[in-house]
């Protein structure tokens, strides 16, 4: 008898995730160009990094506030009214360790187990995960895709929702199709929400990486004061700090206690010099913000006009996020070609059977890259698709 035969079936259910699996078999190689995961290649600038030693030199390393720290839940209140037209108050913004344990912690307060939740697929893995961990189920609906582009049935989202269905999770802009709502998509889903009692997970954390200019329509921009929304949302993409797993969630004020208590129960709150980079972020670093996507969008061009040119390609620049999410004629299992890709290229994809379903005869590639780079993987990619 194995001693994993011990544990919990629902820890022994968590799936590996098919994106690390090819990252861990590539990692380190020499002249790897990796756009597997989605993270850009700058490294927290400096402004974050001298705030956050600050505070540990100021010996800011006690236990802190479970809600975040007033200044941070200011500075995010102030970073929506800017970017997103709100005036919230502090009191509805939560400071957790990271997007994933914000998606976590508003699964933990919408789902008992037994619950569903339905959510639009191909999509991130890790909201499946947590979800079916949790002991919940994952309801996926998937997009349609064609002639290159992805957009929602919405009559095929209703007719997913059941009597034990307890929440819709809507990531817009998407990853990793880059799908990208409307603000009539939006009013159209929030309807659904209201006519079936359901709450409604919202990450947006792509919303400035929306290609038409400005930011991407926001739930924020239909809802009303009593709909039942969580947005989750992290410092991750935005301001290069994926290593440093601090995000937050969004939420009515008067859910406080309860977002304050699942804190107190998995990880105490987030370290405190931690949040003073986080507060260094938001007051300091929009125009970072407008690098990052300036960048984004140049890359974006380059990989996609490369990849369209082949003629064997199916996939359009996308809306919004981080990724181009493509077709490559003759590929049946992108598992195998992820590993074959990076083989013969050392360029690092993504594996579309990593997102679930729909996006099985998909690779995903992140382009929040320098543009040269970019160029050089996409002459590759280019050369290895005529090949095929």
């Amino acid at each position: 008898m194995s001693i994993l035969d011990s544990l919990s079936p629902r820890a022994l259910a968590a799936p590996e995730s098919g994106i690390v699996e090819v990252v861990n078999y590539a990692r380190g190689r020499e002249g790897l160009l990796p756009l597997w995961v989605g993270e850009g290649d700058l490294p927290t600038p400096d402004f974050i990094n001298r705030a956050a030693m600050a505070s540990l030199n100021a010996g800011e390393t006690f236990y802190t506030w479970q809600r975040g720290i007033p200044e941070l839940r200011q500075a995010l209140a102030d970073y929506y009214g800017r970017h997103f037209g709100t005036s919230l108050p502090m009191e509805h913004f939560y400071v957790v360790g990271s997007g994933m344990q914000a998606i976590q912690l508003s699964v933990q307060a919408i789902t008992s187990p037994g619950d569903e939740m339905v959510y639009l697929s191909p999509a991130w893995p890790n909201i499946a995960a947590a979800l079916e961990i949790s002991g919940a189920r994952s309801v996926a609906v998937p997009l349609q895709f064609e002639h290159g582009k992805w957009t929602l049935d919405l009559g095929r989202l209703e007719a997913a929702i059941t009597p034990r269905t307890k929440g819709l999770f809507i990531n817009t802009p998407s990853n990793p199709t880059g799908w990208t709502a409307t603000h009539q998509d939006l009013r159209d889903i929030l309807a659904l929400a209201r006519k079936h009692d359901l709450w409604i997970m919202a990450d947006e954390i792509y919303a400035l990486y929306y290609y038409a200019g400005g930011r991407a329509p926001s739930f924020l921009d239909v809802k009303e004061a009593d709909d039942k929304i969580l947005f989750v949302n992290s410092f991750s993409k935005n301001w290069s700090m994926t290593g440093w797993r601090v995000g937050w969630i969004v939420a009515p004020a008067e859910l406080g206690q309860v977002i304050e208590n699942l804190v107190q129960y998995s990880t105490s709150g987030v370290a405190q010099f931690m949040q003073k980079g986080a507060v260094a972020a938001l007051n300091e670093g929009d125009d970072f913000v407008r690098s990052n996507i300036a960048k984004a969008t140049r890359s974006r061009d380059i990989l996609c006009d490369a990849l369209i040119a082949t003629n064997r390609v199916q996939t359009l620049k996308p809306d919004g996020a981080l990724y181009s999410f493509l077709k490559i004629d003759g590929v049946t299992d992108s598992r195998k070609a992820a590993i074959d890709i990076v083989d013969k290229t050392g360029v690092g994809l993504a594996p579309g059977t990593a997102f679930g379903k729909g996006g099985e005869l998909f690779m995903r590639a992140c382009f929040l890259r320098d543009p040269a780079q970019v160029a050089d993987a996409a002459e590759k990619l280019s050369r290895y698709i005529l090949d095929l």
